[in-house]
């Protein structure tokens, strides 16, 4: 297997792991810190695939950083086919989240012509880009494992 940007124990690799962590973490702060979230079970399911997507991250994180400590490159075949499943599947569900709470979002803004949570609404659409921003990093590195994964 050959290493190049984003694999598994590179720095690029656990810098996509933490922005994938701190996106996460985002869109959790930000729709917690609102009142009204729970009453909409997009917004509740956002939440709970956020979760996911930061304990799977940050513990491929820290996978990363051990790694990169102990300056060896990762190229176990079983445990990169863990990692492809785990990635492909929070990256499913971050993408399906996110996109039914930009749903619920898109009809609070412009088809009921306006939002009537007041400043709750700026912290659902700040949640939701943060859930987006967080799937396309995401993105990159489930790309970049199933790669990895045909290739070797």
């Amino acid at each position: 297997m050959k290493d190049f940007a984003g694999t598994p124990g590179t720095l690029t690799g656990l810098f996509l792991r933490m922005a994938q962590c701190f996106f996460s973490a985002g869109a959790i702060a930000s729709m917690v810190t609102s009142k009204g979230f729970f009453n909409v079970t997009a917004f509740c399911y956002l939440i709970a695939s956020m979760a996911l997507q930061v304990i799977w991250s940050f513990g491929l994180a820290f996978f990363d950083a051990y790694f990169l400590a102990k300056k060896k490159s990762f190229h176990n075949h079983v445990l990169l086919s863990l990692f492809v499943v785990g990635d492909w599947c929070t990256g499913l569900l971050s993408l399906a989240a996110a996109a039914s709470s930009a749903g619920v979002t898109v009809l609070y803004f412009h088809d009921l012509g306006s939002c009537s949570f007041g400043e709750e609404c700026t912290k659902f659409q700040l949640s939701v880009a943060f859930a987006f921003l967080s799937w396309i990093s995401m993105f990159i590195s489930s790309l970049i494992m199933f790669w990895i994964w045909a290739a070797g």
